[in-house]
């Protein structure tokens, strides 16, 4: 699945179904019973963050999304049900948070209050019109401070359907977006032909949010997860470490606005020979980040490149097919001197495995019991550079056909997140970067030099096979 904006994600004229939480629904929140399952940590760092930059007047839209296509005349009924079904499939979608005393308050709809509200918007025969009326709809809908936060809407033509899903970030990550065309591709069509699936009951992130956040308040500030992010902080001068290139900001000056960029960095058989060439030191990640890290003395002449990798935390596989944001990082630290591809290698291959196990402990707990005044000023705490492997996803062989996309919200933002993607066709690169000359400069240069070396290391694989 391609990461990109809305803006780039192949939107063609038709016309507009919208469906949300039906207002009788949603208006039962208030009154909902308190649920004593808390936040995970993410959650209340992503929803304080929020909150911290709107007292401050900017409204900073982070939602994900996912595009597909349904193929034909689009049944609305049969698709309308589809939906329903798989949103009480995932509680975290119909759980929120009110606030009390300055303490977030989770609650919880009952399944049965649940009903899904359709709206016939019109027809749209610009592109461009449209692709700005879902990003503002969904910008007001999906809003981290309000509930519900999530909503999904319908392109319908004769020859197929695009179907949109867009949710605040607290409820969904990578993973979760990844399963959506498929599930509802079946969902669909078992609505089609009369069947009923036969599907287990799916585990809820509500019920992970309680027991990570337990784990968590167990963990003190002498623990040596929490010394490993302190040693960390205090090399990067107190500091979450940024990306490592000139990115044309202003020290202390206002949050910039974003821009996206995302293009396949190599084919198959690149992609093939550079994970083949990289597999004995730990895989792809791995090579993505001794090449950024080379990349960076490249550049800067610095000789230590520090950065935060973020990993999924389905440690157990009850979690695998929940919709969540099921994500934890880990501070990295790659000094660099005299060393080459494989030497930087090694040498991240041995600190991904001494991080790991910090990915467990939530980064909002760990700055917590540091002490230090990490008053939110970004929607982002630091820069990442991720990896996802998709080719094991179910349904992904199909992307391409289903114009599958996962969609990122770019809108305000002073650091840069990079993420790399393995799909059946090769290695796709996304990211967002604050909008200024010197950024993009910097970034393009990145790409470049990122796709070279991955050239560079897989052609060398293929002569020497």
């Amino acid at each position: 699945m391609r990461i990109t904006d809305i803006q780039r994600c192949e939107i063609r004229p038709g016309r507009l179904v919208e469906w949300v939480l039906r207002p009788v629904v949603a208006g039962t929140a208030t009154g909902a019973q308190e649920d004593a399952r808390p936040p995970a940590y993410l959650q209340e760092s992503h929803v304080r963050t929020a909150r911290t930059l709107r007292d401050d007047g900017l409204f900073v839209p982070t939602w994900l999304g996912v595009a597909f296509d349904l193929p034909g005349v689009v049944d609305l009924d049969v698709l309308q049900e589809a939906l329903r079904v798989w949103t009480l499939r995932h509680e975290t979608l119909r759980s929120g948070f009110h606030w009390e005393n300055e303490e977030m308050r989770r609650f919880t709809l009952a399944a049965e209050d649940v009903a899904l509200h359709r709206e016939d918007v019109g027809e749209f025969t610009d592109p461009d019109v449209l692709a700005q009326h879902l990003q503002d709809r969904f910008d007001v809908a999906a809003d981290t401070l309000t509930w519900p936060n999530f909503i999904y809407a319908a392109v319908v033509r004769e020859e197929s359907t695009s179907v949109y899903l867009a949710f605040d970030h607290s409820n969904v990550d990578a993973y979760s977006m990844y399963r959506v065309p498929a599930e509802l591709h079946e969902l669909y069509a078992a609505g089609l032909e009369g069947r009923t699936l036969d599907r287990s009951p799916i585990a809820s992130y509500v019920d992970f949010c309680a027991t990570e956040r337990a784990d968590a308040d167990e963990v003190e500030a002498d623990h040596p997860v929490v010394d490993r992010w302190r040693r960390f902080v205090a090399r990067c001068d107190g500091r979450m470490p940024n990306f490592p290139f000139d990115l044309g900001l202003e020290p202390g000056g206002p949050l910039p606005t974003q821009k996206s960029l995302h293009e396949m960095l190599v084919g198959d058989t690149d992609a093939a020979a550079f994970e083949r060439h990289c597999r004995p030191h730990g895989g792809t990640l791995v090579g993505l980040l001794a090449a950024t890290a080379l990349i960076m003395r490249e550049m800067t002449g610095d000789d230590v490149y520090r950065t935060v990798v973020p990993f999924h935390t389905r440690a157990k596989s009850r979690w695998s097919d929940s919709v969540g944001w099921y994500v934890g990082g880990v501070p990295v630290e790659l000094p660099i001197g005299a060393a080459d591809f494989d030497d930087l290698m090694c040498a991240a291959q041995a600190e991904l495995r001494a991080s790991r196990p910090a990915s467990r402990v939530p980064v909002a707990r760990v700055l917590r019991l540091l002490g230090d005044d990490f008053r939110p000023t970004s929607p982002d705490l630091y820069s990442i550079v991720s990896f996802v492997d998709a080719r094991m996803t179910p349904g992904s062989e199909r992307w391409r056909d289903m114009k599958a996309y996962g969609l990122i919200r770019v809108s305000y933002g002073d650091q840069v997140c990079v993420w790399v993607t393995r799909l059946h066709e090769g290695l796709q690169f996304a990211c967002r970067y604050p909008d200024n000359d010197v950024a993009y400069k910097n970034i393009r240069l990145y790409v470049d030099r990122l796709r070279d070396m991955i050239v560079s290391v897989a052609r060398q694989e293929l002569v020497t096979r």
